[in-house]
């Protein structure tokens, strides 16, 4: 029963992957086909009753405003900027510290990128550094892939902490737990805190070459040779930018517990890394850039072709850089629970608390979400760059037209993971647990000891259904510790594997994907996309997985 009830939970993904990775079909096509899919087999199958079905689909339905409020956001920060001659001094400044293309895509993915994600998380990261990688002249697609790829040692404390805070201590919150706890002596908040710093660790282990797998994919991919080599020869530097960021992290993480590793890290890390390159320690000895643009494939180009307008007189660096620094600060005031802030703007929200009677809800949290920043940050840009009310209505009417392509795939996508997520016995009349963690259940069934070798996967498969480390940590942790109990494991560095490999997910998740590619005007090569990061996610989670087991039973 268990094994025919698994490979019917697995369909859902094999439809969603398959018609992406395998068929090529853009996610306007793909996700409106899985969702069907989805919902037949939770009505048919599971015995989900179709009010429910209903309002996990209205659920997913809000849930997708959210992001395409944070996306407009994004789209229309980057057309301001362009039209206000901002993206000119931007790219000029990122050219003199170092026209090199792996150092750029170095110091705004990986440092900048986690910086905003240990500030806001949610897919954010890509949502900035993709846009800002597309303006200094980066390929669309080039830019969506560095923005992804960066999706994974900084998640796990994303958000202030948030997929450890909420997804780990939410998911974790059990009698079973709680008496475990108490046999040893542990109090609940001492024990995610030694989960985060294993958490911490692991990522400190695998992290450290997603910089050289960064440049090595970047040439690979989009440069004129097509050679992992160009990549691989800026290592050092990489390795730099990485123990920059990941040995302070892992310090973070010990000193100060979950909300602060990938903040602090990734500052730490930009300071290091800019003086680096000031001082032209470890350069590259060739600079590498992408061919001239008419040599580009067709692929590789969105939409959107940034066509700066020439800065006003007086224009610096300073005030060009300006509003992202105020997204960055906005985000950094509103997540910092001792300011006060955050609760403030979370009191303002939109949404239904009982969908159709069925217990279901969602709510928009307008002024908190990052959307409203970048909001923010836009309407400070069009007087700080002097621009008139014609230009800024030209960004405004740029951004929604773009908006358009992700509208389709995510009001599909994210309807598809709510009735996957919802259809556990709580919901269902056939008794059976959720799509989830029948996949989940299967897979430790077959595993037995080796499981942690697996655990980081099921926390991917949680971030690729449900577009979220927070949620897979929320769906998984428990099932994680108590497989962890029964083969003798010690639980804290299996539901540690979990967060890590929920975090690795994020480079696929379908969401994630479709929302930055949006952002450069990229559509219907979601599927490219995804191939292309299912390479370094991959890696993660093998290397994950080998030193979760090592430790298992190095520790005894």
């Amino acid at each position: 029963m268990l094994l025919l009830s698994s490979l019917a939970a697995l369909a859902p993904i094999l439809t969603a992957g398959g018609l992406l990775v395998i068929w090529r079909l853009p996610a306007r096509h793909a996700m409106p086909v899985a969702y069907l899919v989805t919902l037949l087999l939770a009505g048919l199958l599971w015995g989900v009753p179709a009010r429910v079905l209903a309002a996990a689909s209205i659920q997913g339905v809000l849930v997708a405003a959210s992001l395409l409020y944070i996306v407009f956001g994004a789209l229309l920060l980057l057309a301001t900027l362009s039209a206000g001659g901002a993206v000119d001094v931007i790219r000029r400044g990122f050219t003199r510290l170092s026209p090199d293309r792996r150092v750029q895509a170095i110091l705004i993915g990986w440092l900048f990128g986690s910086f905003i994600e240990g500030a806001s998380g949610f897919g954010t990261p890509a949502a900035v550094a993709a846009p800002l990688l597309l303006a200094l002249g980066f390929p669309a697609m080039a830019a969506v892939m560095v923005g992804l790829i960066i999706q994974s040692t900084c998640v796990s404390f994303g958000a202030v902490g948030t997929p450890i805070l909420v997804g780990v201590a939410g998911g974790l919150d059990a009698p079973a737990v709680h008496q475990y706890l108490g046999e040893r002596g542990f109090e609940y908040r001492e024990y995610l805190h030694l989960i985060a710093v294993r958490v911490a660790a692991i990522h400190a282990l695998c992290g450290t070459l997603i910089p050289t797998f960064l440049c090595a994919l970047l040439t690979r991919f989009y440069g004129r040779n097509r050679s992992f080599r160009e990549g691989l020869r800026i290592w050092p530097f990489a390795l730099l930018a990485a123990f920059a960021f990941t040995l302070p992290y892992l310090l973070f993480a010990w000193w100060l517990g979950p909300e602060f590793p990938s903040l602090l890290g990734s500052a730490v890390g930009m300071a290091v890394v800019v003086l680096v390159v000031r001082r032209g320690w470890l350069a590259p000895s060739e600079v590498w850039d992408f061919p001239e643009r008419d040599e580009w494939d067709e692929s590789w180009q969105g939409s959107i072709q940034p066509r700066p307008e020439p800065p006003p007189p007086g224009l610096g660096a300073v005030r060009a850089w300006a509003p992202y620094g105020l997204v960055a600060g906005l985000l950094l005031i509103s997540r910092l629970p001792a300011l006060g802030v955050g609760a403030a703007l979370r009191s303002v929200s939109v949404g239904v608390g009982d969908i159709l009677g069925t217990g279901i809800g969602q709510s928009l949290e307008i002024l908190y979400l990052p959307g409203f920043m970048f909001l923010l940050a836009s309407a400070a840009a069009w007087p700080l760059l002097g621009m008139s009310a014609g230009q800024a209505g030209g960004a405004l009417r740029t951004a929604a037209g773009h908006l358009r392509a992700a509208a389709v795939a995510l009001l599909f996508a994210l309807p598809m993971v709510r009735v996957f997520i919802l259809s556990g016995p709580e919901y269902n009349l056939s008794g059976l647990e959720s799509m989830p963690l029948t996949l989940a259940a299967s897979a430790s069934a077959l595993a037995g000891a080796a499981w942690p070798l697996l655990a980081p996967w099921i926390g991917a498969l949680g971030a690729f259904i449900a577009g979220s480390n927070t949620v897979s940590n929320l769906m998984f942790s428990l099932f994680q510790f108590s497989t962890a109990r029964q083969i003798g494991a010690a639980p804290e560095l299996v539901v540690a594997a979990q967060a890590v490999g929920g975090a690795a997910g994020n480079m696929i998740t379908v969401h994630n994907v479709v929302a930055a590619s949006a952002t450069v005007g990229l559509a219907g090569q979601e599927g490219a996309l995804i191939r292309k990061t299912l390479i370094p996610m991959t890696y993660y989670c093998l290397l994950a997985g080998a030193v979760t087991y090592l430790w298992v039973h190095l520790s005894g």
